[in-house]
């Protein structure tokens, strides 16, 4: 039964992140509406405000992200999620109110707001769910993600647009109402000093009474964890601690003194980064113009439902091998996998060697390669390998920088295509993905089922050991 509640409150939180994933595709069924003659707005779109309408969801984010990052360790875990589930709502019916250009721009823009709950998600889950199913729960956010997009996709093919708007205003609605049932993390209330508030939520998760032993020593435990002034600190809390009495270290001295956060970071920037840059965004912003160019003779919205689907069900099976087949195996055979998919998929596109069909079959492939290890793992570690004196600020860099990261690559992607061609920008995305199966080979180590202070020895600087 605990395990029951633990992973309800997962979907209940990740279906914030279906809520966003259908708003970050929604351009790819709009796009081609909102550029002809028969445009359900007010006037046809300019190609600069098609631009706005793929990039404007990642603006938001990049504005959210900090915010959210600022708010986590002083207003709690809970009243960001709601916050930031709140923002869809707001632009749905902006979208549903309105047809101007600039209403519909804002609206996508406040609706990436709502990124902020990758972030939440990311710190929250690892606070309330054990060990054993960590790592499956803080992917669900992934997969809830892919059913969006793939609810995107089928609405955006089968509704009437003023339909299709009220129905994702509904949905966001129901995920603001869901939220009131989640308690707030049990980490951040011992944080507070809030003790017997912090017993009765880990007794909720665990469906144990708060004054049984079990929560009681799982407080305990939480206790050492986050008193850095402690004689069971972790070596490097301690070093960072030593000479202190009472003044606290600010973030930026905490991670400057701390080399296991350093590392942290580094790995966490760099699998980000790569993640981002094998590509596979651009297939989930772009779909359907991408599989109209690729394979014309198969109607695009089937082939982008299929996508989704694909994204949806390889999603799950990532969430659930994270705690079976491990994290670092994840990432290096997917990235390979992925690799070459993306030489296969450019090679088909630049020479025309196969039937269209192959192409449709390298995309899939490329796509569940992708979402197994490099698209789901990083996440994953985010939650994972950082102190929780810093955990919400580094995660927030983290989290921004990945959303910077996305804006780019969807900035540069149709300059990029104009440049060189669709099939050479795949050979580059096939560069990054061996590079990152070199990068996770060496540099990586498996967090699977590890206690906070195992990982955090694992990046403690040691003679002979690698830079990560």
């Amino acid at each position: 039964m605990a395990y029951f509640y633990q992973v309800l409150s997962t979907f209940i939180l990740s279906y914030v992140g279906l809520v966003l994933g259908i708003m970050f595709t929604w351009p790819s069924s709009t796009l081609m509406i909102f550029s002809s003659a028969n445009t359900t707005l007010n006037r046809i779109m300019t190609e600069g405000e098609l631009a706005l309408l793929g990039s404007l969801s990642s603006v938001g984010a990049l504005v959210s992200i900090p915010l959210i990052g600022f708010l986590l360790d002083r207003v709690g875990r809970k009243p960001c999620a709601i916050g930031s589930a709140l923002t869809p709502v707001t632009a749905w019916a902006m979208i549903s109110c309105s047809n101007q250009v600039e209403v519909v721009l804002t609206a996508v823009f406040i609706s990436g707001l709502s990124s902020g709950i990758i972030l939440i998600n990311t710190v929250y889950v690892v606070e309330f769910c054990e060990e054993n199913i960590r790592g499956s729960m803080t992917g669900c956010i992934i997969a809830f993600y892919n059913i969006g997009m793939l609810v995107s996709y089928v609405l955006g093919g089968n509704l009437e647009y003023q339909l299709m708007v009220l129905t994702n205003l509904s949905m966001a609605i129901v995920g603001v109402l869901g939220l009131f049932f989640l308690k707030e993390s049990p980490l951040f209330l011992l944080t507070k000093g809030k003790e017997q508030e912090a017993a009765k939520s880990l007794g909720f998760y665990r469906r144990l009474k708060p004054n049984s032993k079990e929560v009681q020593n799982e407080l305990e435990a939480l206790k050492r964890v986050i008193s850095t002034g402690s004689e069971e600190c972790s070596p490097e809390e301690e070093k960072l601690n030593s000479g202190t009495k009472k003044e606290k270290l600010s973030m930026i001295q905490f991670i400057r003194k701390s080399r296991c956060t350093q590392r942290a970071l580094l790995l966490c920037l760099t699998l980000m980064t790569a993640s981002i840059f094998q590509g596979l965004a651009i297939l989930q912003v772009y779909a359907e113009p991408l599989f109209a160019e690729a394979v014309p003779n198969i109607s695009a919205n089937v082939c982008s439902i299929i996508l989704a689907s694909v994204s949806v069900v390889f999603g799950l099976v990532a969430a659930y091998l994270t705690d079976r087949a491990g994290r670092r195996p994840l990432v290096i055979y997917g990235s390979l996998a992925a690799g070459f998919a993306c030489v296969l998929l450019g090679f088909q596109i630049h020479m025309h060697w196969a039937p269209h069909w192959v192409t449709a079959v390298a995309i899939y492939f490329f796509a569940i390669a992708y979402i197994l290890g490099p698209g789901t793992v990083p996440f994953i570690l985010v939650g994972e390998v950082f102190l929780p004196e810093v955990k919400s600020f580094v995660a927030m860099l983290v989290i921004e920088w990945t959303f910077l990261s996305y804006s780019i690559i969807l900035f540069i992607f149709n300059p990029l295509v104009a440049l060189i061609g669709l099939g050479p920008v795949f050979y580059m995305f096939a560069v990054i993905c061996f590079l990152t199966v070199a990068f996770s080979y060496y540099c990586q180590p498996e967090t699977k089922g590890l206690t906070m202070d195992r990982i955090q020895d694992m990046f403690t600087p040691r003679k002979g050991r690698p830079i990560v």
